[in-house]
């Protein structure tokens, strides 16, 4: 016997069965395949954030509020959103398919079929758990909670969701519907922008979700500014071929002035284990885009569950669109070189490297060549280079100096609407609001906006870490994320005056770039391995802690001083009866023949033995003192504090007429001139 194992060297000698002849199977000749990136993507569609039934529904309403944004914003119109989810029982969802409700004829076929001997034994734990909570009631003891028995739901009953998105966005052109939607990596944010999207899927991979689950079509309303008609289209995908499979696609008559989408999706979603992040996703979307109105509702059968949440507009003001750029010299790598190259309409080496590159001027691109050596020139067409050629361009690339490119294609959410946010969702004791100067990372600009709050709603206890890319939330794998890693490690918040266990911190950051640099596959956090990116977050996280930390002190001052006032308050009572049972205790032995107190020493005596100075009236003027000394003190702390902390600039008022003769008066807050 071999060791091998095989088949053929454990064969022992039987009689042949009548009738049945067992032959060696042979092993299937393997075969070249192609699948489509649609079957790609249905087949692995965790990566694109569609884990589960409660991770797809999220996922869903996430993708169609961010399109419906980048829609609004590219025709710069104030976002107002609406979106809707409505729970389909079973019932009704086969009722939608044109499929029968069958009762169960077979119980023990079921998963949560519960047999006669389980349900006598469950039953008897019940009264035993009765019994003892009953005896436990009589000796005064205290009585448990039942623990609720939770039985297996089966995998047959699903839930499933009517999800709409409308927005007042630039719409879609008529013809470009089917393909927008029912074909797998083909859009409008493949160019080097900053862009909300993560892999350029949007609706697509609901659509895939929505086939996979429910077997049912997306259907897409569509109005653009100036049309007369309105184009709807009902659609699913062909995961196979990638090809979109249209059942309806036609003009229908415009009754209104509406422009934008309405995108109705279908699919198999779980509610329940998902609502607190969607509730989350919205607020965190309010508090990125105060600019724009979202409406969100839930509807289901049972009316306690139904909500209506209306997150209103707090600002007019849009960030500017983001600018498509062109790749920096250090951030490609052959392939994009290759096909720049195949792409660009332009005839020699140095119009290539000149217009198809950032930060490389004609003189530069002139020295670029001569350092490529005696096989190029500035004239040679582009089209003509070799492979060896290319792979000198690029080495040279990775070798050269450029300048840093310009953050002038970015489109921050911007302080001032950074700020707006928090305070609007929020509703903090205080706010400090910080935004860098554009930075560079790998060939790719970003920048860090950072907000810090302290005190608000809703707000838990310690660091509540909101994280931001491309002015999207980032929800998940929080504990792996730069932000979050920064926030926790590399602060000392004592330092700042603020408690990190027992404050209501909010530590908001945003992060734009024409690259974010996520990782893991679902994208959902920012890797703590970028040194510029980690030292940017830090940065920015110190400058709003150096805000607040000065506010924080103020009023810690403030409290002190309001402390000691009420100290002070509180011995005045005790120290006028002092003070006055000693002047009536010297009145009673002062003699006017003999006086052993002068001036108004003898007056003070005198008014107290007639009465016309009373413990009320040392109650007055101890109040008034307490009044005026804190008044004088903290007068003293403001124009100290005017003078050595906030900033001062010279402010000069211009004459109408000719010159004329003046005198300052300098002080250490201001210089007032007078003209005479």
């Amino acid at each position: 016997m071999e060791a091998n194992g095989s088949s053929e060297s454990l064969e022992v000698p039987k009689k042949a069965k009548r009738g049945k002849s067992k032959t060696p199977q042979k092993a299937k000749e393997s075969l070249l395949t192609q699948k489509s990136p649609a079957e790609f993507f249905a087949e692995n569609k965790n990566i694109a954030g569609f884990d589960n039934p409660g991770k797809s529904l999220y996922t869903t309403v996430r993708e169609l509020v961010e399109n419906s944004l980048d829609s609004a914003e590219s025709i710069s119109e104030l976002p107002d959103i609406e979106i809707t989810i409505e729970e389909i029982n079973k019932s009704k969802f086969n009722t939608m398919i044109g499929l029968a409700d069958r009762e169960r004829v077979d119980e023990e076929l079921y998963d949560d079929f519960e047999s006669a001997k389980a349900r006598e034994k469950r039953l008897a734990k019940e009264a035993r758990f009765q019994e003892i909570q009953a005896k436990n009631a009589a000796l005064g003891k205290k009585v448990k909670e039942p623990s609720v028995v939770r039985g297996l739901k089966g995998r047959g009953e699903a839930s499933f969701f009517r999800v709409t998105c409308k927005d007042n966005g630039r719409g879609m052109p008529h013809d470009d519907i089917p393909n927008m939607f029912g074909r797998v990596l083909s859009g409008t944010k493949y160019g080097l922008k900053q862009t909300r999207g993560k892999f350029g899927l949007g609706a697509k991979m609901a659509l895939i979700w929505s086939k996979m689950s429910t077997g049912l079509p997306i259907e897409i309303a569509s109005a653009m500014r100036g049309q007369n008609y309105t184009s709807f289209c009902r659609l699913d995908i062909d995961i196979h071929r990638n090809i979109p499979h249209v059942h309806l696609h036609e003009k229908r008559e415009k009754k209104d002035r509406w422009h934008g989408a309405e995108i109705q999706v279908i699919i198999e979603g779980n509610w329940t284990t998902y609502r607190s992040k969607i509730l989350h996703y919205m607020r965190q979307m309010a508090v990125i885009t105060p600019y724009a109105q979202f409406l969100f509702r839930f509807i289901s059968d049972l009316a306690d569950k139904n909500m209506t949440i209306r997150f209103a507009r707090r600002t007019d003001g849009m960030p500017p669109v983001p600018l498509e750029t062109k790749h920096h010299p250090s951030a490609v790598d052959l392939l994009l070189i290759k096909r720049l190259i195949a792409e660009t309409s332009k005839q020699n080496l140095q119009q290539f490297l000149q217009h198809e590159f950032v930060n490389i001027s004609k003189s530069y691109a002139e020295r670029l060549i001569g350092e490529m050596g005696p096989d190029f020139s500035p004239k040679m067409p582009v089209k003509s280079l070799t492979s060896q050629q290319i792979v000198r361009i690029h080495q040279l690339f990775r070798q050269a100096k450029f300048d840093d490119p310009s953050g002038d294609c970015l489109s921050p959410a911007g302080e001032y609407n950074l700020r707006l946010g928090i305070i609007k969702e929020l509703k903090p004791d205080m706010v400090a609001t910080y935004a860098s100067s554009p930075q560079v990372f790998e060939g790719h600009p970003f920048i860090v906006e950072a907000g810090i709050s302290l005190g608000g709603k809703d707000v838990k206890q310690g660091l509540n870490i909101f994280r931001f890319a491309n002015r999207i939330p980032l929800l998940f794998e929080q504990g792996a994320d730069v932000i979050t890693r920064t926030a926790l490690k590399r602060i000392n918040w004592s330092s700042y005056k603020m408690n990190q266990m027992q404050d209501k911190i909010g530590v908001f950051i945003s992060i734009v770039s024409t690259k974010i640099p996520f990782k893991g596959t679902g994208k959902e956090y920012i890797g703590d391995d970028i040194a510029e990116i980690s030292s940017a977050v830090k940065s920015a996280i110190k400058q709003c802690c150096l805000q607040l930390k000065s506010k924080i002190v103020k009023k810690l001052q403030a409290r002190e001083r309001q402390e000691r006032k009420r100290n002070l308050f509180r011995y005045v009572p005790d120290a006028s009866r002092a003070v006055m049972e000693v002047l009536e205790e010297m009145a009673r032995n002062y003699e006017p023949k003999r006086p052993r107190y002068d001036g108004e020493d003898g007056e003070l005596l005198r008014k107290v033995a007639s009465q016309d100075i009373t413990e009320m009236t040392f109650r007055e003027i101890l109040s008034q003192h307490v009044e005026q000394v804190d008044y004088e003190m903290a007068l003293e702390y403001a124009t100290q504090s005017g003078a050595s902390e906030e900033p001062r600039e010279a402010v000069y008022l211009s004459s109408l007429e000719g010159t004329h003769d003046f005198i300052d008066f300098h002080s250490p807050v201001f210089v007032f001139r007078l003209i005479p």
